[in-house]
């Protein structure tokens, strides 16, 4: 089993065959996905088992502490286990399973127990024990090797997200309830540093790296990756992350344990509502936040910091039931004043919902007018496991490099894909290496061409102008007490303005010939924003000529008249 997709079978037929009749299917990811975390963290452990045990049996009575000596026979890894049990040395005793196996889990350092808790592990071993499946799963998963020489990170965050697809799906979850394709991350990755590598090299820098929505972590460890293979192999990026769900985030500590980073940096809990960085600044952000997920639980703290001028959303808030906008006006609160750098993934909503004055159009022109949006990059579709809605990479920043002070860039990479051979859920296309290559240069050459296009910041923003029309009774204007031509709001329009417009001169060349005794209310002007992808890459499709489609149409009647004689003979 070398490829990571015949680990995820396995781990998933494990699944299937223990667990189908005693557990929902439902519960299949509750019960399996701790056993993951526990058999890599096992497979990390297993050459210094021996010497952890010893050195815990020695001074355990000795010093009130044992641990810095027993981190230090571990290797000086992160974690540890005194216990004698690991899965391999449970399969060995299946009389006493249930008792064995809590000794094995206590035996774990403070750190790898609070991750375990998040997994709610003692109510799914005792439902296993108690229908005797719980040495069937400890047997199996000693069949399985995770260790990180054999599996790498990048690797073990590939058989979580596919394990999770699966689990969601039986779940019913809805399709905003997503997980980020390694492929897209690279994209990511290259528009966040594509322009900034020269900043990054030599010795003794520190940079940051925050995900508020990290999921399994692979944002996070991607970008590192990255960072240390092509750009500064002797920088040292410091990781940060937060999840509201408990399993993944259990996922990702462990992960990030493992690695030997400071697993504290991953925290749990909304970032909206329980911000675990608060005061904290980043030079670099990516995030995949859930598309479509209410904020109805957290309104009332929300609308709160919204009434504070220093507060995260003091710009707008979103419709209560996509808090995606909430998420960039979160990360934009921790760039690094010096320099912070945003990737965000949004559906199309983002773009364009929400009229002038509304929540979403304010978050727009808040952020454009402040010059923060570099580019937008729209994704191919069918690229995320659960969903094949159309994507969008924003790219944000509060210091452009001076060609793109003022500008814009969108690029249309949705025909930049790969068709894959066999789907993964809603997954059928793939971006390919030098997909993300073309992209990316694209972006860097920052020149205009069939798929790339650069506007002025004002360029997106519109004045939404009322129209009055005079209301007429018995063939006469009517007029209020002071002589003024009532308004009839029946009648009342509207009209959006580009900036770049004078509002004078349009009403009287766009209104004035079409209904001459209309006038403008200028005191209800209110300037929006919106991106209209589309319409910036419209490409006209001419109408077939007549006779291909009369042809057409003849060719299809021959069919239909030999179809019904063949129903009535």
């Amino acid at each position: 089993m070398n490829n990571f997709q015949d680990k995820a079978n396995f781990i998933w037929q494990v699944a299937d065959d223990i667990l189908r009749g005693t557990f929902k299917r439902h519960e299949y990811g509750d019960v399996t996905l701790p056993f993951v975390v526990l058999r890599r963290l096992d497979c990390v452990l297993e050459d210094k088992k021996d010497a952890v045990i010893d050195t815990y049996k020695k001074f355990k009575d000795e010093l009130p502490d044992p641990s810095p000596v027993i981190f230090k026979a571990a290797n000086d890894l992160n974690f540890y286990n005194t216990s004698f049990y690991d899965l391999r040395r449970l399969a060995q005793d299946a009389g006493n399973i249930e008792l064995n196996f809590n000794n094995y889990i206590n035996g774990y350092s403070k750190n790898v127990r609070e991750i375990i808790d998040n997994f709610q592990i003692d109510k799914i071993i005792t439902k296993l024990a108690k229908n005797d499946l719980l040495f069937m799963m400890v047997d199996k998963f000693t069949e399985i090797d995770l260790h990180p020489n054999l599996v790498k990170n990048h690797e073990m965050g590939y058989i979580f997200e596919e394990l999770l697809r699966r689990f969601s799906e039986m779940s019913n979850q809805t399709a905003g309830e997503h997980y980020t394709p390694r492929e897209v991350i690279r994209l990511m990755v290259n528009l966040l540093f594509a322009e900034h590598k020269e900043e990054l090299k030599g010795k003794g820098i520190i940079r940051t790296v925050y995900d508020p929505a990290c999921g399994t972590g692979g944002m996070l460890t991607i970008a590192k990756d990255h960072i240390h293979k092509n750009i500064n192999p002797d920088i040292e990026i410091v990781m940060y992350g937060q999840e509201s769900n408990e399993q993944t985030y259990a996922i990702a500590k462990s992960d990030v344990l493992i690695m030997g980073e400071n697993a504290d940096n991953i925290r749990l809990g909304s970032s909206f509502s329980r911000d675990g960085f608060q005061g904290h600044k980043f030079n670099f952000m990516l995030s995949n936040p859930p598309f479509g997920v209410s904020w109805k639980k957290e309104q009332e703290f929300i609308k709160n910091e919204a009434n504070d001028p220093y507060g995260r959303f003091h710009a707008g808030l979103p419709r209560v039931s996509d808090g995606a906008m909430m998420f960039l006006q979160h990360m934009i609160s921790k760039m690094e004043p010096s320099g912070g750098r945003i990737a965000i993934i949004h559906n199309g909503s983002p773009l364009f919902t929400g009229d002038a004055g509304s929540g979403e159009s304010s978050i727009r022109k808040w952020i454009i007018e402040n010059d923060w949006l570099e580019a937008i990059v729209a994704l191919p579709t069918e690229l995320f496991f659960n969903t094949g809605i159309a994507t969008y990479v924003w790219i944000v920043t509060n210091r452009k490099p001076d060609k793109r002070k003022g500008k814009v860039q969108l690029i249309n990479a949705a025909g930049f894909f790969e068709k894959m051979r066999k789907s993964l859920g809603n997954k059928r296309n793939f971006i390919a290496d030098e997909q993300i290559q073309e992209i990316t240069s694209m972006y860097t050459g920052f020149t205009e061409g069939e798929n790339c296009k650069i506007f002025d910041n004002d360029d997106f923003g519109y004045t939404k102008l009322t129209v009055e029309r005079p209301l007429f009774e018995d063939g006469k204007m009517a007029k209020d007490k002071k002589g003024k031509p009532k308004p009839d709001t029946s009648l009342r329009d509207y009209e959006k303005v580009p900036l770049k417009k004078n509002v004078d001169d349009y009403f009287k060349r766009e209104v004035k010939p079409h209904i001459p005794d209309a006038w403008m209310d200028r005191k209800k002007d209110k300037v929006g924003y919106e991106i209209n992808f589309t319409k910036y890459f419209y490409k006209y499709q001419p109408l077939r000529p007549l006779g291909e489609i009369k042809a057409d149409i003849l060719a299809l009647e021959k069919v239909t008249e030999g179809l019904l004689r063949g129903i009535l003979v």
